[in-house]
C-alpha cells in the first residue's frame, strides 16, 4: 500500500501522507530539545546573514551599477562552498565510528552521486536566482528587496503541499494571506519611476523580475528539501558537495555564455571586485551552507520566516548606513508580518507518519487483538475510528 493504511476496525483504506524517507521519518519522530535549540541557532544565524546580504549587494554598486559580473560572484561563492564541504568531509572522515561507511571510496562516492542526482535541479534554479538578486537591487532598496522575498513563503507552501504532501491548517493559510497583506502595505508607492528595463516601463520590468525572483527560489528550496531528506542517511557535507558542484558548473556555463556574447575580456572573473564583493562572497557562502541545514534538519517554511525576521535588521541597518527612510508603510507592514509569523508557527499540525510498513503492520495487528467493550453511537464511532497519530487537534475545515 502506497500512502494508505488499513483501518483496524472497519478495514477501510485510510490515506497516510507519504514518507520522504525512512531515515528522515525516524529522525522526525525523535525531535527533542536539542532539535529546538538547533532551530533557534539556525534562525539566529540566518537573520544576521540574510539581513547583511542585500546591504552588501547595495554597497557593491558604483554609481548605481555593478562594475563586476554578478555571475562571477556566484561562481566564486560556489567554489568557496565546495572548499568548505571538502574540508568538513575530511574532518568527518577522521571521526568515523566503527561500522560507519567511508566517504572516499570510489564505489560509495559514485553511488551517493547517483542517489543525489536530484540536487542538480535546485542547483540550476539557484544559479538563476542568485543572478536575479543583483538585478532586483537595481529597482528596489535593500529593505524592499527583503520584504519582496517574503512572498516566497506563500509559493513555497503551495509547492510543499503539491510536491511533498505537507499539511497546513486553515489558520496557517490565513497567516500566509496575512503575510501577503503585510508585504503589500510595505510596498505601496515603492517602485521607482523614470527608467526602463527590457524595453518595458520600469514598473512592469520590476514586477516581471519580482515574479521570477519569487517563483524560482521557491521551486529551488522545495526541491532542495526533497532531495536532501530523501537521502537522509547521506552526510550533509557530501550532499552539499554535489549541490555546490552542480552550482559551480551552471555558473561557469553562464560565464562562458557571457564571454561568447560580450567578448573574451568579460571572462575575467576577478574584474571589478572590491572588499565589499569579497565580504559578499563570504556572506553568500555562509548563508548557502546554513540553508542546507534548514532544508535537511528543519523545513523550508522556517527558513523563509527567519528571513522575514531579518527584514527588521535590514530595514534599520539600511536606514542608519545609507539614509533610507523607514516609512510608516514599512513599520505597519513588518508588524503585520510578525503577527502572521506567530499565528503560523503556533498553529502547526503534527504530521506523524509511521517510519516503515512494518510499524504499520505491528500497530494494526496489536489493535486487532484488543476487543472493544464500550458501545458508542455510530456517528461518534465512525468519526473516531479513523483518527491516527497522537495529534488530537484537527482543523475545523479540510485542508
Amino acid at each position: 500500500m502506497n500512502g494508505e493504511v488499513e483501518c483496524s476496525v472497519c478495514h477501510a483504506k485510510v490515506p497516510v501522507p507519504p514518507a520522504v524517507s525512512k531515515a528522515y521519518d525516524s529522525h522526525r519522530s525523535t525531535v527533542s530539545s536539542r532539535q529546538r535549540a538547533l532551530n533557534v541557532l539556525l534562525v539566529s544565524g540566518d537573520c544576521v546573514l540574510a539581513g547583511l546580504q542585500p546591504m552588501l549587494v547595495y554597497m557593491s554598486k558604483v554609481d548605481g551599477k555593478f562594475k563586476f559580473s554578478p555571475i562571477s560572484v556566484n561562481f566564486l561563492t560556489e567554489i568557496t562552498k565546495i572548499i568548505f564541504a571538502i574540508v568538513m568531509l575530511f574532518i568527518q572522515a577522521r571521526h568515523l565510528k566503527v561500522g560507519d561507511k567511508p566517504f572516499f571510496t570510489v564505489s560509495i562516492f559514485m553511488q551517493a552521486a547517483r542517489n543525489n542526482v536530484l540536487l542538480a535541479v535546485p542547483a540550476f534554479l539557484y544559479a538563476i536566482n542568485n543572478y536575479l538578486k543583483f538585478i532586483m537591487q537595481l529597482y528596489f532598496n535593500p529593505a524592499s528587496v527583503k520584504m519582496l522575498s517574503n512572498l516566497k513563503v506563500l509559493v513555497i507552501a503551495v509547492l510543499l503541499k503539491m510536491i511533498m504532501r505537507r499539511r497546513f491548517s486553515i489558520i496557517q493559510w490565513e497567516a500566509l494571506a496575512l503575510l501577503l497583506i503585510g508585504i503589500s502595505v510595505n510596498q505601496l508607492k515603492s517602485l521607482p519611476e523614470g527608467s526602463s528595463a527590457l524595453g518595458l516601463p520600469v514598473a512592469a520590468g520590476a514586477y516581471l523580475y519580482t515574479l521570477f525572483f519569487v517563483t524560482v527560489p521557491a521551486l529551488a528550496s522545495v526541491y532542495n528539501e526533497k532531495a536532501l531528506k530523501s537521502q537522509f542517511d547521506t552526510s550533509i557535507y557530501l550532499q552539499n558537495l554535489f549541490l555546490y558542484g552542480y552550482g559551480a558548473i551552471f555558473n561557469f556555463l553562464g560565464l562562458v555564455i557571457t564571454a561568447i556574447i560580450q567578448g573574451p575580456s568579460s571572462f575575467n572573473i576577478l574584474e571589478g571586485h572590491s572588499k565589499a564583493t569579497m565580504f559578499l562572497i563570504c556572506n553568500n557562502a555562509a548563508q548557502g551552507i546554513l540553508s542546507s541545514f534548514f532544508f535537511k534538519y528543519a523545513d523550508t517554511i522556517l527558513k523563509k520566516y527567519s528571513s522575514t525576521i531579518a527584514t527588521i535588521f535590514t530595514g534599520v541597518a539600511s536606514a542608519v548606513l545609507f539614509g533610507h527612510t523607514l516609512t510608516i508603510n514599512f513599520v505597519l507592514g513588518i508588524s503585520i508580518v510578525i503577527v502572521s509569523m506567530h499565528q503560523y508557527l503556533s498553529n502547526q499540525i503534527k504530521d506523524e507518519v509511521p517510519s516503515s510498513k512494518v510499524e504499520m503492520a505491528e500497530a494494526h495487528d496489536h489493535s486487532r487483538k484488543e476487543p472493544s467493550y464500550v458501545n458508542v453511537p455510530d456517528s461518534v464511532a465512525s468519526e473516531a475510528k479513523h483518527r491516527h497519530g497522537s495529534d488530537e487537534r484537527q482543523p475545523l475545515l479540510p485542508v
